[in-house]
């Protein structure tokens, strides 16, 4: 499959692009140029120009910032068929966070003026452009509310209730990263995590099987999420 054919194949399975025609594909397709990253490296560093935004094809990459006392705070993680980095291609200035390889990466990556010259030739796509930009904009105020103003019990819900969503609601799913790595995104430690997780078991909310979660008592997970402490 040439790299055109991957590209278009993960565009193609990007929500925001569902419905979009072969020639917009082919179109966005033609834009990117196809990367591929080791585990641990580096695609761009906070406060370095921004070149251009990423669509993930095969791996997971994580977004953070660090603080000048060297602490990191992890941002978000995404998978295939996930772009990130978008802000600061509209933005016209630095990248806002770094993002790293959490293993093996194949990517494309779109030139920013390539990708804003094709979005003024294409104001449909550039419309749905701006739905992921709110969207991004809600996860962000919703990240930010939870890390300052909620337990970390009600943290973890919080991630549960995001994960149900984007997953379908299906009831259950399965952790796509290590624990450790979602506490960093939770703001705590991997053992407040682990009674983070025990807690929401003894109370009947969740099960825990390794990596899959089960959620029994969605409700009471939602409550939990938005009132962000325990209330009994």
């Amino acid at each position: 499959m040439s790299a055109e054919e991957v590209i278009k194949n993960a565009l193609s399975r990007v929500a925001l692009f569902n419905g979009l025609d072969e020639q917009h594909l082919k179109g966005l397709a033609d834009l990117a140029v196809r990367k591929y990253y080791a585990k641990g490296e580096v695609l761009f560093r906070e406060g370095t120009r921004a070149l251009g935004m990423f669509l993930v094809i095969k791996g997971t990459v994580k977004v953070y910032k660090t603080s000048w006392e060297g602490k990191e705070q992890v941002l978000h993680f995404f998978g295939p068929c996930e772009l990130f980095a978008e802000v600061p291609v509209f933005h016209g200035k630095d990248y806002p966070a770094s993002a790293e390889a959490l293993e093996d990466v194949e990517a494309a990556f779109f030139p920013k003026e390539a990708f804003l010259n094709f979005l003024r030739k294409n104001p449909d796509v550039a419309i749905r452009m701006l739905a992921l930009l709110s969207e991004r904009l809600r996860y962000f105020t919703r990240l930010i509310e939870d890390l300052t103003l909620k337990e970390v019990p009600a943290r973890l819900a919080a991630y549960i209730v995001y994960r149900m969503g984007r997953d379908g609601a299906t009831g259950e799913f399965t952790l796509d990263i290590p624990k450790h790595l979602l506490a960093a995104l939770l703001g705590t430690t991997p053992e407040t995590l682990s009674r983070a997780f025990g807690k929401l078991r003894q109370v009947g909310y969740v099960s825990v099987d390794g990596k899959l979660i089960r959620v029994l008592d969605p409700e009471g997970v939602r409550k939990l999420a938005v009132e962000g402490k325990w209330t009994e």
